[in-house]
């Protein structure tokens, strides 16, 4: 199944908490449809006193966040993407907004 999103793109989150903040995806779940966007559900994670850690405290993480609720940033604005073939084979992203090129996913025969 196509990716509408790949590390390295800058998105925009689309619904949830972080609605409109935007930020880099870093890692993407394939299994789960989850990406995880540097800066975006950042989560609190209390750390108990350890040998490692003496005095304990908090950790501050970015957890995965649902494909479908990021959208691909072009000039400032969330949009969508299209696959577009050329009759090399070549297969390329494209943005539905202004049909710039995002990306080309494989070059031609």
């Amino acid at each position: 199944m196509p990716r509408h999103i790949i590390k390295g793109d800058t998105v925009i989150v689309t619904a949830g908490n972080d609605k409109g903040l935007t930020g880099e995806v870093l890692r993407i779940f394939p299994k789960d449809n989850r990406v995880l966007v540097q800066g975006v559900n950042v989560r609190t994670k209390h750390l108990k006193p350890s040998q490692a850690n003496p005095q304990g405290g908090l950790l501050r993480k970015e957890m995965p966040i649902h494909i479908s609720n990021v959208s691909p940033v072009v000039d400032g604005k969330g949009t969508r993407v299209r696959f577009e073939t050329s009759k090399d084979g070549a297969k390329t992203r494209v943005a539905a907004r202004d049909g710039k090129v995002l990306h080309t996913l494989r070059g031609g025969r």
